[in-house]
């Protein structure tokens, strides 16, 4: 089998890596649905915190890049190895199946290469639009056919959110506040007439919008990361203008805030915040219309609401979150999720089965002491 892989790298033209922003950029720029997560920003900043970037063309044609990757590698301390993981890509045009086998295929090269135990992505492929009942998407389906006939598995380690709500912005704003459940239109109007203000904010309002942030996690009750992490990413991608900050305000006083980062033609609403302080007048709900109207003087095409349950049931963690969206009536996309590649099939087990199980024992037995 090693054999056979060896000669595949011998028979492939080879991945090429690019060192410069702008020609980067230029290359997203070719490349349709390109992703804030695979921008020079997201790797520079990934770079401060325990991984290093590298930007991979992985296939060209006449006409110039056909697809192309920012990977992430984090080393495994104490061995030779590492893991690669690919956030919200590669990126090319999936409804071109001819491209499927030569970007996977470089894919493998690169984490070969890299002594990677595994390679991860997660790219925004649908395999199914809408819930109950979820429509299924073809172009998903065979795509998952795909990845599972060269060996590929579903990942364990979900990263980021499988499931999501998008808007699209293409009608007007009527048409969007007409389309929306009766009692969103009504706490909309509801946070103006009680006194609510919006205003945009600058890279000035970071402290107070991740203190926010970390108030938001205490009350639902979901795991954050130190401070000093989500003031990096939001002032690297303040920098590259790919951050609009919003923040809700009531006499003076924040109350809400949101982070809007630019993703091609799609805004992310990537990072939402909120005190207990005047809830009841309502304020999240004017600063979610303000920044959908934003995104559309923007130009863009689509509102990405950034996260929806995994199962559409109570049960879920993300039911209450998903509350608030269902209101503004986009549509649920279900993608494909986190996919592994398995370049050492011992090492892979080993470290994405028997080690987590061991761990999970040692906590266990030092809670019981």
């Amino acid at each position: 089998m090693r054999s056979i892989f060896l000669g595949m790298l011998c028979m492939n033209d080879e991945a090429r890596l690019i060192t410069n922003p702008v020609e980067w950029q230029g290359i997203l720029n070719q490349l349709p649905h390109i992703h804030a997560l695979q921008s020079w920003a997201w790797g520079e900043f990934k770079s401060r915190w325990g991984w290093s970037a590298r930007y991979w063309v992985l296939a060209e044609g006449k006409e110039g890049v056909n697809a192309a990757a920012l990977i992430l590698k984090r080393p495994i301390p104490f061995t030779p190895f590492s893991i690669l993981y690919a956030p919200k890509g590669p990126l090319l045009d999936y409804h071109d199946p001819a491209l499927w086998p030569t970007v996977l295929s470089q894919l493998e090269r690169v984490a070969y290469r890299e002594r990677a135990i595994l390679i991860k992505i997660d790219p925004d492929v649908s395999q199914a639009t809408g819930y109950d009942p979820a429509v299924p998407e073809p172009l998903g389906t065979a795509f998952m056919a795909d990845l599972q006939a060269r060996g590929w598995l579903f990942s364990q380690e979900q990263v980021q959110f499988r499931n999501t709500v998008l808007l699209d912005l293409t009608r007007s704003e009527d048409e969007l506040l007409a389309a929306m459940k009766q009692k969103t239109r009504y706490n909309i109007r509801l946070a103006a007439k009680k006194g609510i203000i919006i205003r945009p904010g600058t890279s000035a309002d970071f402290p107070a919008l991740v203190t926010m942030y970390r108030e938001t996690a205490a009350r639902d009750g979901f795991t954050i990361r130190p401070e000093a992490y989500y003031l990096d990413a939001w002032q690297t991608f303040y920098r590259d203008g790919l951050a609009y900050p919003l923040l809700a305000e009531y006499e003076g006083v924040p109350v809400a805030g949101v982070l809007l980062i630019r993703s091609g033609r799609t805004i992310l609403y990537m990072y939402g915040a909120s005190t207990d302080k005047e809830r009841p007048r309502m304020p999240n709900y004017l600063l979610q219309w303000e920044a959908i109207r934003w995104a559309k003087g923007q130009g863009a095409a689509r509102y990405d609401f950034w996260g929806a349950p995994d199962q559409f049931a109570e049960t879920d963690r993300m039911w209450g979150v998903w509350r608030f969206k269902e209101g503004f009536n986009g549509q649920v996309v279900q993608t494909i999720g986190a996919w592994d590649y398995p370049v050492r099939p011992r090492l892979f087990r080993l470290y994405t089965h028997t080690l987590p199980r061991y761990i999970q024992v040692i906590r266990r037995l030092q809670r019981r002491d």
